[in-house]
């Protein structure tokens, strides 16, 4: 049987095809509260939906990613590392201030040590240094000794004569053939050049700054300005220059001590389950103790717990619960909540306060940074993405030609190998200290259990063989491409774009999911940057 044809059809002039658009209901795709219905589609991770794509009138150089953690901390990058012993001590922390993200210092250590590494992260970049170190002409090369080995330099200026008036400089040439107990004012040099008080620090080409009767009132970095050119993402205190720096603190009394060691940085309280007395309780006394400390509470999932942490006047939160790589909570404990989701319901809900997000915990490649933010997350706390770095403070070992890092999540005692002992091939010389509590007990709840049950494995990830300073770049890039497919400047316009419906989503199936990964192939590479 034949069929006819039509000969001729009518299509629509190509020059409407823009305001043809107009005539259908909505826009493609879904609103972001379409796509989080839990009704309908119950609890979504990252790898359930997708951003559609936008209109590209813009260079990726050109997108923003500045974003706010805290009420008042901005950074000009989304990336933050997880308070863990085998992720974020000092190396990682001055890396990733460097590259414009934040690194939060664990506390499974003595506070002394942790302390420390604030400092030794706060003073590698500084511009002008407002209370420098200074010893007087009686102190002894020892003392010049003791600040290296505590601090790491050893270029001291000496002040005396009242109201720390600037007398001299001593430096490591000066005491590098000397006796320790030879008193400074012995070796110092005095023939000092100097700049007065009020230069700016583009202008100041001299390192003591002094007033009009000669008292040393600061110093000026000359590798600091530097740095500022090598790394203009940088994040700064905007008032003291200085590298921003986080701690992560439990929430149990005497964690109270330890926190009065840190009050120089910023604080992640560390909890498996943020919505307890505890971390009420801890809260409400540091914003009574320490009023102008940022703090950053968790973990929690749900819009009830957020409430209560709010309510306290925590500035930021951070959301997840069992979905880090090496967590079994979920599976063990019950409870948590799959993370888009749970970033989804908690930054709906708090960013109504002017309360920060930080989506922590499933970040496993660059586009879940993006479908972090996307919810409503203002930045992303990683792990197991930067566990494999040089950075990282974990141990190196080889396994059938494969270069492994080890990770833990649950630890019944401290390891000295992650410390600088014996079996590592990573350091940190800090001075020995007290035997102290096991904060993964602590963050657990578990620390007055007989039985304690795990909620987290021990593992290890591939040694990336490459720098967070290579790493982080590529995370940076990637996202700034990503949202120029998305057709947002900025993550704040990709933010807006969400609550407005101008950007929309897709949700997978597992067949898409199937479809959207590399298939149909015997065999491929694949280099997450060149």
């Amino acid at each position: 049987m034949l069929i006819e044809l039509p000969c001729h059809i009518n299509f629509l002039d190509p020059a409407d095809a823009v305001d043809h658009l107009q005539t259908y209901a909505s826009s493609d795709g879904l609103f972001v509260e379409d796509l989080m219905n839990g009704w309908l589609h119950g609890g979504l991770t990252y790898n359930d939906f997708l951003l559609l794509p936008g209109k590209i009138d813009f260079s990726a150089a050109d997108v923003i990613t500045e974003t706010r953690i805290t009420r008042n901390v901005v950074l000009k990058t989304p990336f933050m590392s997880s308070p863990m012993d085998t992720v974020t001590e000092t190396e990682m922390a001055i890396s990733l201030a460097l590259l414009g993200g934040i690194g939060v210092i664990h506390h499974n250590q003595p506070a002394e040590n942790q302390a420390a590494m604030v400092r030794a992260v706060k003073r590698h970049e500084n511009g002008f240094i407002t209370h420098p170190v200074v010893l007087s002409p009686t102190h002894t090369v020892a003392d010049v000794l003791d600040i290296k080995a505590w601090l790491g330099f050893c270029g001291i200026h000496i002040t005396g004569g009242g109201g720390g008036k600037l007398l001299g400089i001593v430096t490591s040439r000066d005491i590098q053939f000397e006796s320790p107990d030879i008193p400074l004012h012995e070796i110092m040099t005095t023939d000092l050049v100097t700049a007065p008080q009020g230069v700016t620090l583009n202008e100041a080409n001299i390192l003591p700054i002094v007033d009009d009767q000669g008292r040393l009132t600061s110093l000026l970095a000359r590798s600091d300005l530097l740095k500022n050119q090598s790394y203009p993402l940088s994040s700064k205190n905007p008032d003291s220059k200085q590298l921003y720096a986080a701690t992560a603190v439990g929430t149990r009394p005497n964690d109270r001590d330890r926190l009065r060691l840190l009050v120089e940085a910023g604080f992640v309280l560390d909890s498996s389950q943020g919505n307890s007395i505890y971390q009420l309780e801890t809260i409400q006394w540091i914003k009574q103790t320490f009023p102008k400390l940022e703090v950053i509470a968790g973990d929690v999932v749900t819009r009830e717990q957020a409430a209560n942490l709010v309510a306290a006047r925590a500035d930021g939160l951070r959301t997840g619960m069992g979905s880090g790589s090496i967590s079994i909570t979920q599976e063990v404990m019950v409870v948590g909540r799959p993370q888009a989701t749970a970033v989804y319901a908690v930054a709906e809900f708090a960013n109504k306060f002017g309360v920060p997000v930080i989506a922590d915990g499933g970040i496993s490649n660059v586009g879940h940074v993006v479908k972090a933010l996307a919810p409503g997350g203002s930045a992303v706390m990683m792990g197991g993405l930067l566990a494999g770095t040089t950075e990282a403070p974990g141990e190196y070992f080889y396994q059938r030609w494969a270069t492994l890092e080890a990770m833990d999540a649950e630890k019944s005692d401290p390891s000295p190998q992650a410390n600088g002992m014996p079996g590592s091939t990573k350091h940190a010389l800090y001075p020995k200290s007290a035997p102290h509590g096991n904060a993964a007990t602590t963050r657990y709840f578990s620390e007055n259990s007989t039985v304690k049950v795990a909620q987290g494995v021990s593992g290890d990830v591939h040694g990336q063989g490459a720098a967070v300073k290579a790493f982080v770049p590529y995370l940076y890039a990637g996202l700034q491409h990503s949202l120029q497919d998305t057709g947002v400047k900025s993550v704040e316009d990709l933010k807006k774009g969400v609550r407005d419906g101008s950007v929309r989503f897709e949700l997978r199936t597992a067949s898409a999911q199937v479809e959207g990964g590399v298939h149909g192939l015997h065999s491929y590479t694949k280099r997450l940057y060149t």
